[in-house]
């Protein structure tokens, strides 16, 4: 059993002891946390799949977090713990959604046997969210669930099974390959072979010789005959990406091999028939571009036979978990990396960013940050996102009555000295007290953490 729990409890020996007693035995990594508002901190840099929560504590109790993590991280197991056990309060806990209720003083050996119960369940749980993601939400190599993708999967659907020519349209990284790939192994001609070619790459006096091929003595240095991406596709598919870059002169070649369903290589007489089904791709306004005669009209229309328009990250934020996960998973194995997970709190961050660069610019983000996570959770301190934001907890958790009591500036420090503990001791408990690796996580310098260390009273032993 390898699993991550989070022991919450204001009294830190109870807190440290549990660490000594679960980790060995259980073979899983314990962080402590010492009030349910540095819980809250930490819950949103990193994942657990246990949390095991004191219910009588000072501030925010047991049953406030529980119903937080009820709210914020349904599939998250709760155990709650209290030396003021009872059946009503027990009843009451599994009432609001623990999965169990263990008493102080508790014996060792039954502990050990409910810890291991509940993070058995907790893992399985996570397991079984995996496997359902992997089948629900893709179509091909595509991924989401929101309705703009689920248009988007049922034209696919519509047109795969024939050979229509397809025009893909969309911003720059919002997948118009991905959808190119699945219509093709979603088609009849899925065994045979699926070619892509990226035109603004090649040179007009180069891209006309690899579409069409040439003869032996065609021009200088064709000292062989070769075949060209048409016939390479014979009987499969040729994908055209980004066509709109591509020159008058070629367009005009392009258009006959679709009107007339052959070729003619460079240098040869005779033309060639072929069974080819197009599919082409563009981030660019083809009717801005026939407007100002940069693109061919009859062209456009025999492209346009079947438009697909893919919507760009902004317009279905409900599909980043999933792309990012997936996109996190993958890339952990291409890089030799163990697999990492996303924070809830980085998750939202990034649900919030704008995307420009679309799901391209959201893969170049997570691989910076598998490659930046020193913990097997890549945090919001990974990826820079705009401003960094600080985890400040919500004034409610403040105990405002004892508060509105004191004097402004007794107030003011006490507000100071809360928020520091909590935030501070969240970083320290997540670096398992290592003073370097907190700072980095607050983005302070080393020396600056050891300041606030030593006004606050904040010893980094506790952590470790």
């Amino acid at each position: 059993m390898k699993g991550r729990i989070l022991i919450v409890d204001d009294e830190k020996d109870m807190t440290m002891l549990l660490r000594r007693i679960l980790e060995p035995e259980l073979n899983c990594t314990v962080t402590a946390s010492f009030s349910a508002e540095m819980a809250l901190t930490i819950l949103g840099q990193e994942s657990f799949d246990l949390v095991l929560c004191d219910i009588r504590m000072p501030g925010m109790d047991g049953f406030e977090l529980l119903d937080h993590v009820m709210e914020h991280y349904p599939g998250l197991t709760m155990v709650m713990i209290t030396g003021f056990g009872s059946i009503d309060v027990a009843v009451d806990a599994i009432k609001k959604g623990a999965y169990d209720f263990i008493s102080k003083p508790f014996d060792q050996d039954e502990i050990i046997f409910r810890v291991r119960k509940a993070l058995e369940r907790g893992l399985l749980l996570k397991e079984n969210r995996k496997l359902q993601n992997e089948k629900k939400g893709s179509f091909g190599k595509l991924i989401g669930e929101s309705p703009a993708m689920e248009a988007v999967f049922q034209k696919i659907s519509m047109v795969a099974e024939s050979n229509v020519t397809v025009l893909i349209t969309g911003e720059s990284g919002t997948g118009k390959d991905l959808t190119a790939q699945s219509i093709h192994y979603l088609s009849q001609r899925k065994e045979d072979p699926y070619i892509p070619i990226n035109c603004p790459t090649v040179p007009e006096h180069i891209l006309e010789s690899e579409l069409f091929g040439y003869k032996k003595g065609a021009f200088t240095n064709a000292v062989r005959d070769k075949k060209g991406l048409f016939q390479e596709a014979d009987q499969g598919t040729l994908f055209l990406d980004e066509i709109g870059d591509i020159s008058p002169t070629i367009q005009t070649k392009l258009l006959r091999v679709l009107q007339e369903r052959e070729i003619k290589p460079l240098g040869d007489t005779k033309s060639v028939k072929i069974d080819v089904r197009i599919i082409a791709s563009t981030n660019r306004n083809l009717h801005q571009k026939i407007s100002d005669g940069e693109f061919r009209e009859d062209f456009f229309y025999r492209l346009n036979v079947f438009t697909i328009e893919l919507p760009p990250l902004r317009e279905r934020i409900t599909d980043i978990p999933a792309i990012a996960q997936h996109l996190v998973t993958k890339h952990c194995k291409n890089l030799n990396r163990p697999e990492k997970r996303i924070s809830p709190k980085l998750m939202a961050r990034l649900m919030e960013q704008t995307w420009p660069g679309n799901v391209r610019e959201l893969e170049n983000a997570l691989i910076q940050g598998i490659l930046s996570a020193e913990s097997d959770t890549i945090s919001c301190p990974d990826i820079p996102l705009g401003p960094a934001g600080t985890s400040s907890l919500p004034p409610d958790h403040l105990d405002q009555e004892t508060l509105h009591k004191l004097p402004y500036k007794e107030a003011k420090e006490e507000m100071l000295t809360r928020f520091n503990h909590n935030y501070i001791g969240a970083m320290l408990s997540l670096s398992g007290g290592n003073v370097t690796k907190a700072a980095k996580r607050c983005k302070l310098e080393r020396q600056a953490l050891q300041q606030i260390m030593k006004r606050f009273k904040i010893s980094a032993d506790k952590f470790r």
